[in-house]
């Protein structure tokens, strides 16, 4: 059932061009993260790196769905790609003592760029993704583009962390400069042919319809709140830094083995829902799966030994696999195509952006409740946050997919 879609030369370009570039800003995360922490031995330092990512992101994202359903997807890929490579560049010129002046400023400088960029990279990726592929197909293919985007956070931060630990940071900031420009090259050589562009219209009418499309779709507007506050609680990963040194006393290879731990669990789901996707009971499955992930993020902060951290961690990255795929396919399959660019871009804001916001929670929060402490509580609250949205969002919780083909 998969060979059509392994056959499918430009499914497989636009999957290297995503690997890639997760490839590369995850690399960046983790060696920015080793970098500040070392500088400053501050928690909040580290959600800080969140803070200065997510303002831009927030500031660009609708305009970035806009212009895609405008304009050319494909290009606006390329844009961003080429936004990654000068920040990439950046971290090197700091890493290597090429720039005077406080280096904190200017890595917290050069990550507004990895902000601005990722405001168009989901978009033009979902986009892309619903051109070239049949929609009695886009089930399967979620659930390999999950198994590829988890891929490269798998490799990311462990290769992040291994180049940090054997050559340095700045050998690990070129590696990462190289990865965002073959990103850019591959999505270059995509031949596809772009539909015509949404009947223009004013900008912020145009946004405001993309917005209402989705406040009026409880499914939709459900499933997106539920997954930003459950990571916007429930994340962990920024202070795995702070647990590496404080609490495991491990180095920079198990920093990238802990960032990797999730993506590990995410890959393997992703990979069987592709050839066994859920159609029955697909709200409870979402349900249950954040639910799961909570009770992961607690147990991880309560563990005392470094790999049965690391498997909590993995259990975690498989039950966010399940919500992972299982939301890519409810918008793929509810979104209209002439809105795609601007509900993958509201999309980002509540779930892309809720890694850095969480970033930035976890770190004000280990200020004021000591490190472990915080990470208990972001779990609990995440078991509420999943508990509100089964009361609240009926129509979820009785969702069943096969229902929206």
């Amino acid at each position: 059932m998969l060979t059509p879609l392994l056959r499918n030369p430009a499914f497989l370009k636009l999957l290297a061009f995503r690997v890639q570039i997760v490839l590369s800003y995850q690399m960046v995360a983790v060696v920015v993260g080793w970098h500040i922490y070392e500088l400053t031995r501050d928690p909040l330092a580290l959600g800080l790196i969140g803070l200065a990512e997510v303002i831009p992101y927030f500031c660009c994202a609708l305009f970035a769905g806009y212009a895609i359903d405008h304009h050319s997807r494909r290009m606006f890929g390329v844009m961003a790609c080429v936004m990654l490579f000068l920040n990439t560049l950046v971290l090197l010129a700091v890493s290597a003592g090429l720039i005077s002046g406080d280096p904190t400023l200017w890595i917290y400088g050069s990550i507004v760029l990895t902000g601005i960029a990722r405001a168009f990279i989901g978009p033009s990726y979902n986009s892309l993704f619903a051109i070239i592929l049949p929609r009695r197909q886009y089930a399967r293919a979620a659930g390999i583009g999950s198994s590829i985007f988890q891929l490269g956070l798998i490799i990311g931060p462990a290769l992040g962390g291994i180049l940090v630990g054997w050559a340095g940071k700045t050998t690990a900031y070129a590696v990462a400069t190289l990865l965002a420009l073959s990103a850019a090259a591959m999505l270059l050589s995509l031949r596809v042919k772009e539909p015509a562009p949404a009947k223009s219209a004013p900008v912020f009418k145009s946004i405001a319809e993309g917005l209402r499309f989705v406040a009026k779709n409880q499914v939709m507007l459900a499933a997106q709140t539920l997954d930003m506050f459950a990571v916007l609680f429930g994340g962990a990963v920024a202070m795995l830094p702070a647990f590496i040194h404080e609490i495991f006393h491990y180095g920079p290879e198990g920093l990238g083995i802990l960032r990797a731990a999730p993506a590990i669990g995410a890959v393997a789901t992703g990979l069987y829902l592709a050839r066994h996707p859920i159609d029955k009971h697909a709200g409870r499955w979402l349900l249950g799966a954040v639910a799961g992930f909570g009770l992961c993020i607690i147990a991880f902060a309560l563990s005392k030994s470094f790999w049965l951290a690391g498997i909590m961690l993995l259990l975690s990255g498989a039950c966010d696999g399940v919500s992972v795929v299982l939301r890519s396919a409810i918008m793929q399959l509810m979104t209209p195509d002439a809105m795609r660019g601007r509900v993958a871009a509201i999309n980002g804001i509540f779930i892309g952006s809720s890694n850095e916001l969480g970033a930035f929670e976890s770190g004000i929060a280990a200020r004021f409740l000591g490190l472990v402490p915080s990470v208990v509580f972001g779990g609990m609250m995440t078991l509420g946050v999943v508990g509100a949205m089964a009361k609240l969002a009926p129509k979820l919780r009785r969702l069943e997919l096969r229902d929206l083909h």
